[in-house]
């Protein structure tokens, strides 16, 4: 973002300001690092603090994994597309609900009305993941399953069915997003109140340990907090305070922070000025380990490491020319492979306007191909290590984002911070100076606010939502509650709200009722009774 003009030597230059709020120099040299020592900053790949990544070779061993976004309509038309991504390389799932699944509402309820598979998958019993994964290696397939209020349930189902097709529990890789408080600050997609809603991520996590030791029960989402108009430095600085909020509440449980912290993964965005998201990564990684380390006495490496998915936002696509996603969206892929990435999930061109056609999603799937493959980007660990620019602002984005997080707890952490509304305060303001700078044109958007083609009304392909889902959903949900074994269900939902009521641990109990085949809307009721409702505090 370009500001006001400074002089320089007689000479007057742009100066620069970058979205985080750091002033760029326009030239870098060795005094910017003298502050800088190798060994206690940067390290060696795979060696703490992991500033260079978290495994010695990185991508010269591994790939990252892919996972496109994916899932619409019914269980059988998202099944089709997961095989589709498969047979074209993809190497994990990334699984979209509906918003009548991630609210806990039935198919058939009168509020899912209209949004019955419109923007995931319709989900409303164990039945519709039999169908969903059918086919589906899922002992070498991960699976990210985009849901948090409802979290808890879909992880069950998923456990339930794996055992179904026979996988073993210690074979199954998921993770769950489960990230609560991200919803209450960007998303909206939550349902029960704060303390209930972490007592869930606390029993997943705490479930998790035992049952199914390769799931990662939580990711930690900036990525929306990112996606609703916080900075760059507010993305990590909030995201690492939810992580300290759900990590003091699972080690109030009794568990020691190496049984749990290395299970913990993070999902974070990418658009924007290529070496501030560089060095935004670099630095979350390096303050992770040195948190981790130094506040709760974690002896594991494991447990430092820095685990994320980095994929490109949508918010940085525009609906004008949106051919120039498809160039967006390779550098955003750039991006999280110069960042050292675990997985790469890319928006696709369309994502301003529709969900991802095939055609879409295979052009950002082969757009990861091209850069694991074409590109060099698995030839050297960290390319961009030593570079006097790029470690001059990963030095200075570490100190921002501690600043922030300082300013967090000072309010009493995470969870005060956002029952009061004082996140979502800060995300809407700095959404807004963000929209007004597009608007004045001081931050340039190609095609929007600058170098603007006039061109006809773009032909565009968009997803046509199809009643007939719906039809089959209602249908399928019906003949489910027809064929059930109705008192084992009842009995089951009892003894959920009992355990509910007594502070259990209710994944075993979800189990069971997913077994039963109780519906998503039936579980959720059993909580709603138990837990009652969010009230979203006013941020005005």
């Amino acid at each position: 973002m370009s500001g006001a003009r400074y002089i320089k030597d007689g000479e007057e230059i742009k100066e620069v300001i970058l979205e985080s709020g750091i002033s760029v120099k326009p030239i870098y040299t060795p005094e910017d690092l003298k502050e800088i020592d190798y060994a206690r900053d940067l390290g060696n790949p795979g060696e703490f603090p992991y500033t260079r990544g978290i495994h010695p070779e990185m991508f010269r061993k591994l790939p990252w994994t892919t996972r496109q976004y994916s899932g619409f309509g019914t269980p059988g038309e998202t099944n089709e597309r997961f095989k589709y991504l498969i047979s074209h390389g993809q190497t994990g799932l990334n699984v979209a609900f509906d918003l009548p699944t991630q609210l806990g509402l039935d198919s058939d309820d009168p509020m899912a009305e209209g949004e019955v598979g419109r923007v995931g998958m319709a989900v409303d019993s164990l039945r519709d993941f039999e169908i969903a994964f059918a086919g589906i290696k899922m002992d070498t397939i991960g699976s990210g399953l985009t849901v948090n209020a409802v979290a808890s349930i879909i992880l069950a189902m998923y456990q339930v069915v794996a055992e179904k097709f026979g996988f073993p529990l210690d074979r199954i890789s998921a993770t769950p997003q489960n990230d609560i408080l991200k919803e209450m600050v960007g998303r909206g997609m939550w349902i029960f109140p704060v303390e209930p809603s972490i007592r869930l991520i606390g029993d997943t996590i705490e479930y998790s340990c035992k049952a199914m030791p390769r799931t990662y029960p939580v990711s930690i989402c900036g990525y929306h907090i990112r996606e609703s108009g916080a900075n760059p430095v507010q993305e990590i600085a909030y995201a690492f305070e939810i992580a300290i909020t759900y990590i003091e509440h699972v080690l109030a449980r009794g568990l020691g922070i190496d049984d749990f912290v290395g299970r913990l993964s993070f999902n974070l965005d990418i658009y924007g000025n290529l070496f501030e998201q560089v060095a935004k990564f670099r630095a979350a990684r390096r303050l992770w380990a040195k948190t981790i380390r130094e506040r709760y006495g974690a002896k594991e490496k494991r447990s430092l490491q820095f685990r994320m998915l980095a994929g490109g936002g949508g918010a940085g696509l525009t609906m004008q020319q949106p051919e120039n996603n498809i160039v967006r969206g390779a550098y955003y892929a750039l991006i999280s492979a110069l960042s050292g990435t675990q997985t790469m999930a890319l928006c696709s061109y369309d994502e301003a306007y529709t969900i991802p056609t095939p055609k879409a999603a295979l052009i950002s799937l082969m757009t990861s191909h091209i850069l694991a493959e074409e590109m060099g980007l698995r030839d050297t660990v960290d390319p961009l290590g030593g570079s006097y620019y790029i470690e001059s602002l990963t030095s200075t984005m570490e100190q921002k984002i501690s600043a922030e997080m300082r300013n967090v707890e000072a309010i009493g952490g995470m969870a005060a911070a956002v029952s009061s509304g004082y996140v979502q305060r800060e995300v809407a303001k700095q959404a807004y100076r963000q929209e007004k700078a597009i608007q004045d044109g001081t931050l340039v958007k190609v095609g929007v606010n600058k170098y603007v083609v006039e061109e006809d009304e773009p032909d565009v392909e968009l997803h046509e939502y199809n009643p007939a889902a719906l039809d089959e959903q209602v249908a399928r949900l019906r003949e489910v509650r027809r064929t059930r074994d109705s008192r084992t269900v009842v009995r089951t939902l009892k003894d959920l709200e009992a355990a509910a009521k007594a502070g259990k641990n209710v994944m075993p109990y979800l189990v069971e009722a997913v077994k039963a085949y109780a519906t998503v809307g039936e579980m959720t009721a059993v909580f709603k009774e138990v837990f009652g409702e969010y009230k979203e505090p006013s941020i005005f």
